[in-house]
């Protein structure tokens, strides 16, 4: 059944034109009971589509618009207007080729994504590379990506690759990653071949989530759709008085048929649609994805931003901010001795000491590492035994730090110190700072601009930390050590002020994320969790996508409510027009068609760029 109702909508375009134009040729040549016909005819098929179709949403418990297309088709033939019922036919059938094209054009981008998806994996099995299928990849295969395929998994790299990232990420330069690195499923590699260690399956990777936020966005009917067909049964109201009035008025039933030809109202219930699925498109295609139109118009409507401080606002892994050597040492050696170290630890702040290592100098392999988590390690680098750690690790091992003095002036001060020994004397101090990111300031600056009214903090790291960053970004209010449970409070509490977007990138801002009007993952870098918990997802590791996210959704709701009210606007002036007799069915007819041509192809603006 729905196989031959979809061959008929693709069908009743070319039947209705080909009628129209017989008709004409019939009509020339003096053949007016044959032109007729062939009018007839067309009409008579797309008015019983119209039927089915009104007749199911009947069933659903709704009662649509498409009754007044209906009745303006039986009442041309009703009344002799043959021309003006093939006409209306051909709107009809035309308009709703024209949603099929747009909805095709607005979704090529996410189509596209899972056109990619990888089904094919090569695995080096007992010295031979076998071919299997990506979903038999398995955590710890280790997998060869030739040059031009898709990664089928997340994974880790054994080798140095060249990626091109654009379809995660909307990034059109191919970037570098070294061997050891994670690579994300779904970028193509851009290089020569490489060895990747699976480190996830393919239905738990990266790409399998994307495909599945793309399929949850089509299948969800936006809010503002639902709105339309509010105004549209309003405007059904408004159409069948008009029409009823301006018979009784005149005495002349074609009179009122004019008035239902020039209100069909196709533009009402295809524009919004067209437009917002225009808008995921326009947003996917710049490595942001939206879960359905009604998340898309809550982030068009968002005044009031939640931002997570540790890897949203800030880097999340700190960095050296400054190094003291005690007498006796070198700050270059008790930088070496240290990084070298810390080549092999866990801890967070280890990255941030080997980076700073490797930029000064060659670092050395220790040997006979022992780590206590959360105290730190020790070990031989070259001929001295060296440990890295907190207070309590040197006080454990009966070492005394100094109390007083330039080195313990600038550990006490620091957000995080890790003090430095060497063959059992204090060393060093190292201290580091979760830097802000520098896309930060932009992006604070770039969400005033749009008109956000409050822009606060809900972090769970220590008040110093968390008020500094605060205070340098120019945040309206800041609350720290909180709690998930104490997150979700804080975000209702500012929900009372307004809509709220809440920004966020770990596990535990997965329910702040949930509890917020709309939620944003920083899904390059964050939790599997946060990114289910949102219903925006940034596939790309930059804050300026946030600020563009919102200009994409609050241009494509202008643009959606612009061609509602266009479309209701023109309809309306032209139903006086006929009301009046000054437009007859056939002109009536064409006019609506050229009304219903230019309001959808006003919606498919929401697919380009450009000014709200």
């Amino acid at each position: 059944m729905m196989g031959w109702r979809a061959g008929l909508r693709r069908l009743a375009p070319v039947v209705v034109g080909l009628g129209l134009g017989l008709g004409f040729a019939a009509r020339l040549a003096g053949q007016e009971r044959l032109a007729a016909g062939l009018w007839i005819a067309p009409a008579i098929l797309v008015a019983a589509e119209v039927a089915v179709d009104f007749a199911a949403g009947l069933l659903r418990g709704g009662l649509g618009v498409d009754l007044i297309a209906l009745l303006a088709i039986i009442g041309s033939i009703l009344l002799g207007q043959n021309l003006a019922g093939v006409i209306i036919a051909g709107m009809v059938a035309g308009g709703a080729a024209l949603e099929d094209y747009a909805g095709a054009r607005a979704r090529r981008e996410l189509a596209a994504l899972v056109g990619r998806t990888p089904t094919t994996a090569h695995r080096h099995t007992d010295g031979t590379i076998e071919d299997i299928p990506a979903g038999a990849v398995v955590i710890g295969d280790n997998l060869l990506v030739k040059p031009g395929e898709v990664v089928p998994v997340d994974g880790a790299l054994g080798d140095a690759a060249t990626l091109d990232e654009s379809a995660l990420t909307g990034e059109p330069l191919p970037v570098t990653r070294h061997a050891g690195d994670a690579v994300r499923s779904g970028v193509l590699n851009a290089g020569g071949p490489f060895s990747l260690r699976a480190t996830a399956t393919a239905d738990a990777s990266t790409y399998a989530a994307v495909i599945r936020l793309v399929a949850a966005a089509e299948r969800e009917r936006p809010p503002m759709a639902r709105l339309a067909d509010r105004w549209a049964l309003g405007f059904l109201g408004v159409t069948l008085t008009v029409c009823i009035a301006a018979w009784l008025a005149s005495g002349d039933p074609v009179r009122a048929l004019a008035v239902l030809v020039v209100a069909t109202p196709c533009p009402l219930i295809l524009a919004t649609p067209v437009a917002l699925i225009c808008g995921i498109s326009r947003a996917a295609g710049r490595g942001v994805i939206v879960k359905g139109g009604g998340a898309l118009e809550r982030l068009a409507r968002a005044d009031i931003a939640l931002f997570d401080k540790t890897g949203t606002l800030t880097a999340g892994t700190p960095s050296m901010t400054g190094l003291a050597a005690l007498d006796g040492f070198s700050p270059a050696e008790v930088l070496r001795l240290a990084a070298s170290l810390e080549q092999v630890s866990q801890h967070g702040v280890a990255e941030g000491i080997v980076t700073a290592g490797r930029a000064a100098g060659r670092l050395v392999t220790p040997v006979n590492v022992t780590e206590t988590p959360g105290l730190g390690l020790s070990g031989l680098v070259g001929a001295d035994q060296v440990m890295v750690g907190g207070a309590r690790m040197f006080e454990t091992a009966g070492i005394s730090l100094p109390q007083d003095g330039h080195v313990a002036a600038r550990a006490n001060g620091a957000e995080a110190t890790a003090w430095v020994a060497v063959n059992g004397q204090p060393a060093g101090a190292i201290t580091l700072t979760d830097a802000i990111r520098p896309d930060a300031r932009p992006l604070i600056a770039s969400l005033r601009n749009l008109g956000f009214r409050r822009l606060v903090m809900l972090s769970g790291d220590r008040p110093e930390p968390a008020a500094r960053v605060g205070a340098e970004l120019g945040l309206d209010a800041v609350y720290a050590a909180l709690s998930p449970a104490e997150k979700i409070g804080r975000a209702r509490e500012e929900r009372a002020h307004g809509i709220t977007m809440m920004i966020g990138d770990g596990i535990n801002d997965a329910p702040a994320l949930a509890a917020a009007d709309i939620g944003i993952a920083m899904g390059a870098r964050g939790a599997a969790a946060a990114a289910e918990a949102a219903e925006v997802v940034l596939m790309l590791d930059r804050l300026d996508r946030v600020a563009e996210a919102v200009s994409i959704a609050r241009r494509t709701r202008f643009i959606a409510l612009q061609s509602i009210v266009a479309g209701m606007g023109l309809s309306m002036l032209a139903m006086t027009v006929a009301a009046a007799g000054y437009l007859p069915p056939v002109a009536g007819a064409l006019l609506q068609e050229a009304i219903d041509v230019a309001v959808i192809l006003n919606a498919l603006r929401a697919l380009g760029g450009g000014g709200r």
